[in-house]
């Protein structure tokens, strides 16, 4: 993919892994906007330069809306970013959890189906230009105490490799960009293994920037992540992951 010169829309792209992206593509040559939820967060976008729009992407009128303010301002768009997502814990023993499920669903997958709704037409008029959906390495191996954060990421996959198959021929790809833990928003101190946001983000350019584009974008990290049932590690790895699970006993002890 030819990074220089193209018209790149962020969905979700306010903070963390997303503002880099925003700021690597920028400074590679392209035109950059980014759609978020935080008029904060988009006016401190805006002051680095960056065209910017509010949009709720599980508000199916937001989305609506959005995608005509995005297409009068960037006629030319030919890439799409989306990422909006949210990551909640779950203790699947309290009924009340179904509340954090539903809205990671339909923030996490329905709101990537409501981007890509939105956009395809656009670019396959256009006969050429790339969605990029992102996952995770949850979506490969599960992280107990976020449940539905992985059960969200695992159906983002499998409706990109529908979506490719179904677009094959229309000149418009699909990436899957597959994130480990990065160090964003303090993830730093939970987790001291995330690997550095100014290490990925360089790495996810470099594979971008091949040519052929890999379907999936894989930094080394997230391999042991993306492989582990053909490795044979599933299990193992699924029984360390689950030792987490104290988090959700502490958090009730708190309340």
């Amino acid at each position: 993919m030819d990074l220089s010169n193209r018209t790149v829309l962020i969905v979700g792209g306010t903070s963390g892994i997303g503002r880099e992206l925003a700021r690597r593509f920028a400074a590679a040559g392209s035109t950059v906007a980014v759609g978020g939820r935080s008029p904060e967060a988009l006016a401190e976008l805006a002051e680095e330069g960056f065209g910017t729009i509010g949009v709720d992407v599980t508000d199916t009128a937001s989305v609506a809306s959005f995608r005509d303010t995005v297409l009068a301002r960037y006629p030319e768009l030919d890439t799409v970013v989306t990422m909006s997502g949210v990551m909640l814990l779950e203790d699947l023993r309290d009924p009340a959890h179904f509340e954090a499920a539903a809205t990671t669903i339909d923030t996490n997958l329905l709101g990537t189906i409501r981007v890509i709704d939105a956009f395809t037409p656009h670019l396959v008029r256009r006969g050429a230009g790339t969605f990029i959906t992102v996952t995770s390495g949850i979506a490969f191996l599960p992280f107990p105490p976020m449940p539905s954060y992985a059960a969200s990421k695992a159906a983002v996959h499998a409706y990109s490799e529908a979506l490719r198959a179904q677009l094959d021929g229309t000149g418009v790809d699909v990436v899957e960009l597959v994130p480990p833990a990065v160090a964003t928003a303090g993830q730093e101190k939970v987790n001291p293994h995330a690997l550095p946001l100014d290490d990925f983000a360089t790495e996810v350019m470099d594979l971008l920037g091949t040519e052929p584009t890999p379907r999936e974008i894989l930094v080394d990290r997230v391999l042991v992540h993306r492989w582990a049932e053909r490795d044979g590690t599933y299990d193992e790895l699924v029984a360390q992951r689950s030792q987490a699970l104290a988090m959700l006993l502490s958090r009730q002890g708190q309340r």
